[in-house]
C-alpha cells in the first residue's frame, strides 16, 4: 500500500462519514449562540495520546458523540452544544478511545512554521527574535532550500548577512542545522493557530 493510501486509510478509520455523520449532529444538537464554533479547530490525539492531526470541531464532536473519542480539555470559550445525552463543550482537544496504527513519513517538510519552532523563534545567528528566514549559502550561490541550509534569523542580521558566505563574515551558527525528527513535526507543519493547551501534547508548539 503507498503511503497516500495508507493516509487515507487511517483518516477513514478515524473519521466517520460526512453526511451520515453531519446528519446525525444536525438531528442531535442545537445552534449555540456563538457563531462559526464549527470551523474551529481540535487537536486529534491517538489513544496512546500521540498526536496525529486536527479536525474541525464539528467532526470532533461528531466522534465524540459515537463514543469513538473523548473530550480532553475544552474549547477555552466554553462554547456548549446541546446533544440528546446532555450538553457537550465545544472541545479544543479529543482523543481517541480505541488505538490506530498510522504510516510513518520519513521526512518532515520545510515549512515557515516548523522552521521557526525548530530554531525556538530565535536568531540563528545573534540570538535574537526571529521574524524572518535566512538561507545561511545564499540561493543566489548554490544554496538548497533545504533544513540543512535554512535558519531562523532577524532581520538586522539577514541585512547584514545579505548574499555573504559566513565565512566571508566570520559569523558562525548557534547551533547545527538539521531537520526535525518525530510524528508530531508533521502535524506542526500544518498548523497555523492554535490553542496553547496543544503545547502539552505537541512539545514544538510551546512559546520560545
Amino acid at each position: 500500500m503507498s503511503r497516500r493510501h495508507a493516509r487515507e486509510a487511517h483518516h477513514r478509520q478515524c473519521m466517520p462519514s460526512g453526511d451520515h455523520a453531519d446528519e446525525s449532529l444536525r438531528a442531535r444538537s442545537s445552534t449555540p449562540s456563538r457563531q462559526g464554533w464549527s470551523n474551529r479547530r481540535v487537536l486529534l490525539l491517538n489513544a496512546s495520546f500521540e498526536p496525529l492531526t486536527t479536525v474541525p470541531a464539528r467532526r470532533a464532536i461528531i466522534l465524540v458523540l459515537r463514543g469513538r473519542a473523548e473530550v480532553l480539555h475544552p474549547d477555552a470559550s466554553g462554547m456548549i452544544i446541546h446533544a440528546a445525552d446532555g450538553p457537550i463543550p465545544v472541545p479544543s482537544v479529543i482523543r481517541l478511545t480505541t488505538y490506530v496504527r498510522v504510516p510513518y513519513i520519513a521526512r518532515v517538510p520545510l515549512t515557515r512554521t516548523t522552521l521557526m519552532q525548530r530554531d525556538r523563534n530565535r536568531c540563528g545567528y545573534c540570538g535574537g527574535r526571529a521574524d524572518t528566514i535566512d538561507h545561511v549559502i545564499p540561493r543566489s550561490r548554490g544554496g538548497a532550500h533545504a533544513w540543512e541550509n535554512c535558519v531562523a534569523c532577524c532581520t538586522r542580521c539577514n541585512h547584514r548577512k545579505a548574499d555573504k558566505l559566513l565565512s566571508e563574515i566570520g559569523w558562525t551558527l548557534a547551533a547545527p542545522l538539521r531537520a526535525p525528527a518525530g510524528r508530531h513535526w508533521h502535524l506542526v507543519s500544518k498548523i497555523r493557530a492554535h490553542d496553547p493547551v496543544w503545547s502539552d501534547y505537541v512539545p514544538a508548539l510551546a512559546s520560545a
